[in-house]
């Protein structure tokens, strides 16, 4: 299993999704972060099942969130591109591959 890095930029807005879904409800949050942890955990253990969506660049969606975490499969590790919503311009992160 490669290791999983998360990019700054995607990092920061999975923690902005916590906050928000925080504020609408108690513990919200931390579900959306377990939601999150259990997408990583099922991309390290097999990243190539996620379908491309575009540049090499593959999609996993967030089961109960309008979420999708994207990311590639480098040589030596796995790095989070973004923790995007599925609401938001989708080509916002091509600058981050």
């Amino acid at each position: 299993m490669k290791p999983v890095r998360f990019l700054l930029p995607a990092e920061q807005e999975m923690l902005d999704a916590e906050l928000y879904y925080e504020s609408r409800a108690h513990g919200l949050g931390d579900d959306f972060i377990d939601r999150v942890d259990e997408v990583v955990c099922d991309i390290a253990e097999n990243p190539s099942r996620w379908p491309i969506i575009r540049f090499n660049v593959r999609r996993r969606l967030i089961r109960r969130y309008p979420f999708a975490v994207l990311y590639r499969e480098d040589d030596d590790e796995i790095v989070i591109l973004a923790v995007m919503h599925q609401k938001r311009h989708p080509s916002y992160w091509f600058k981050r591959v």
